[in-house]
């Protein structure tokens, strides 16, 4: 499991104001509702309404005009500017931050939050007082909660701080509260034991609901009315999905608005805190190199490729409710194309950057159904082995349409992009496992060496790779004369292997995002109208692919895909890159 170092954790988040953290403090307990009201100067100030007294009403300074682009996107910085950065001092003991896990007994708890926990606590990126509160509705003591947990905790072998030390003193910090999801009086108590802890100090708190999205509100509602900080800020981490369609993911947002303000609300995506994710801004937009090709003129499609090369294996209860268009194409995928596409942001401030990427929602052709492939993996017999059909899961509906591999072909119409096919692939029970991003750039005018290459003009063209996972990976496809005497073309790869070139592990997605939360940090969080906008693309397709029961090409498990794809491909002349010969 990987972790930050404190270096690491204090350059990662460089460019926060500290003006807008100030704010952000101040948008404390859940109950108080957030009313965004119209100022004599035509600009909307936060305005807190107390629920107790409702005539009182207590303006927040806007401090939008505070905002700048700080310097260093990779610059290391000491150990006091990390507690100045994350918005808290780790020496503070005026105040503590309450961590608490709804859904603790969960799968998701246990490999990844808890995991992601130790790992900010192991490298000194969590204050000095906090405390991690396990909430569900299993039955558990204390100890059972350590016990379960210690099981999934893993150190770094980079590090001087003895392993079991470290553990002991993290899981001397966890405990347990059993409770029903739906009751407030289960949250009242809950709300005790954290005062117990916080000790008359300021109270900020994190609640990362890892739950199934129809009993969000309920917790939501109960955390508001009977668990939220008195004194300090409180802030809920909503994992995926967000809803299943435009009407059912905007009812969510106005269910959660009635408890919480926008900026309480951290909508989560994990693979926006991937590394090679979060480096996309960075190589485009530090390197010279890069910046000007970023463009129609030079860039003749992109691809985003998603594949695992596991089934649903017992999970397709889950799955088949929503399908891989949902599940990874309207989320992941997508958030990555936006930032991929953005325009420059005025500065690295959350609500900057998120603000371009809406525009390239907003900018982008809506799906049509001629545009899309869609596919469903059947029963495959390899090497002596089988390997079941999706419906041969005992949780899915023998007569199930849900596709479980999807291609789709999306365009962004403005003036950077315009004519320029973005791809998008992904699927399940395919040849291998992977996400990468694929730029191919446009063939050279008039190329002295055509001739080299044959009929075959793609053999020639450049290609940027980022592989986002697994053995992270940022290479260029060029061409090279071989040595010798001939002139032989070679294609060969400009790469930067990220563990040969960095010893350090890389941190996992949820240890930087749960970091992000913990100080207030939005950037790579969703916020509702990048979602509305997301929703608005898929909403249409989706629904004519289940009113009209469109039947998924079937391929077989363990194959690259339905044959359809490659057509789909065809049509705006692309191959894609990951099925060629040299990858």
């Amino acid at each position: 499991m990987s972790t930050l170092s404190s270096s690491h954790c204090s350059a990662s988040y460089s460019s926060t104001s500290n003006a807008r953290r100030q704010r952000s403090t101040k948008l404390s307990s859940i109950p108080k509702r957030f009313v965004p009201v119209k100022s004599a100067r035509n600009s909307y100030q936060n305005v807190v309404l107390l629920q107790d007294v409702s005539s009182t009403i207590v303006p927040i300074e806007n401090d939008s005009t505070l905002k700048k682009l700080k310097d260093g996107l990779l610059s290391a910085t000491s150990s006091e500017e990390c507690e100045d950065v994350v918005g808290f001092d780790s020496n503070d003991k005026n105040s503590t931050v309450s961590i608490t896990v709804v859904g603790a007994s969960g799968d998701l708890a246990k490999k990844k939050i808890f995991p992601a926990l130790f790992a900010l606590f192991y490298e000194d990126c969590l204050p000095e007082h906090f405390t991690v509160f396990g909430y569900a509705r299993s039955k558990m003591t204390d100890a059972e909660l350590r016990n379960m947990v210690s099981k999934t905790l893993t150190c770094r072998i980079d590090k001087r701080e003895n392993c079991g030390e470290k553990m002991e003193q993290f899981l001397k910090r966890c405990f347990y509260h059993s409770g029903q999801y739906d009751s407030e009086d289960n949250f009242t108590e809950l709300d005790k034991k954290l005062k117990e802890h916080e000790a008359g100090r300021v109270s900020n708190r994190l609640f990362y609901l890892s739950i199934p999205p129809n009993i969000f509100i309920d917790a939501v509602k109960c955390a508001s009315l009977s668990a939220s900080s008195a004194n300090g800020w409180t802030r809920v981490i909503v994992e995926k999905p967000f809803g299943r369609d435009s009407e059912s993911s905007a009812a969510l947002t106005n269910s959660l608005k009635q408890y919480l303000a926008e900026d309480q609300i951290f909508r989560i995506d994990h693979y926006l805190g991937k590394e090679l994710v979060e480096n996309l801004s960075v190589l485009r937009f530090s390197n010279l190199i890069f910046e000007p090709l970023w463009s129609r003129q030079y860039i003749r499609n992109v691809q985003f490729i998603f594949s695992e090369d596991f089934g649903t294996e017992g999970r397709g209860g889950y799955f088949d409710n929503y399908g891989i268009i949902r599940d990874i194409m309207q989320n992941h995928l997508l958030q990555i194309l936006a930032l991929f596409a953005m325009e420059t942001p005025v500065s690295l401030d959350a609500e900057d950057i998120r603000n371009e990427k809406v525009k390239v929602l907003r900018s982008m052709r809506p799906l049509q159904l001629e545009d899309v492939v869609i596919g469903q993996y059947k029963s495959h017999t390899k090497g002596g082995v089988t390997y079941p059909a999706y419906t041969d899961d005992k949780t899915v509906p023998k007569d199930s349409l849900t596709p479980t591999f999807a291609a789709a072909a999306l365009f962004i119409d403005n003036a950077r992009w315009d004519g320029v096919p973005f791809l998008m692939k992904a699927g399940k029970a395919l040849h291998t496992k992977g996400a990468e991003i694929r730029v191919q750039f446009r063939h050279v005018p008039g190329n002295l060496y055509n001739r080299n290459f044959g009929t075959d003009l793609d053999r020639a063209t450049n290609e940027l790779v980022i592989r986002v996972q697994p053995d992270e990976a940022i290479y260029l496809k060029i061409n090279n004369k071989v040595p010798g005497l001939g002139m032989r073309l070679d294609r060969s790869n400009l790469n930067l292997h990220y563990a040969a070139r960095y010893s350090k592990e890389i941190p996992d997605a949820y240890e930087r995002l749960l970091l992000d939360a913990i100080e207030g940090e939005r950037r790579l969080f969703i916020r509702s109208d990048e979602l509305d906008a997301a929703w608005a693309l898929f909403t249409p397709l989706l629904k004519e692919l289940e009113e009209k029961k469109i039947i998924p090409e079937y391929y077989p498990h363990g194959s690259r895909g339905p044959v359809g794809a490659h057509y789909l491909a065809a049509r705006y002349n692309v191959r894609w890159g990951d099925l060629s010969v040299e990858q």
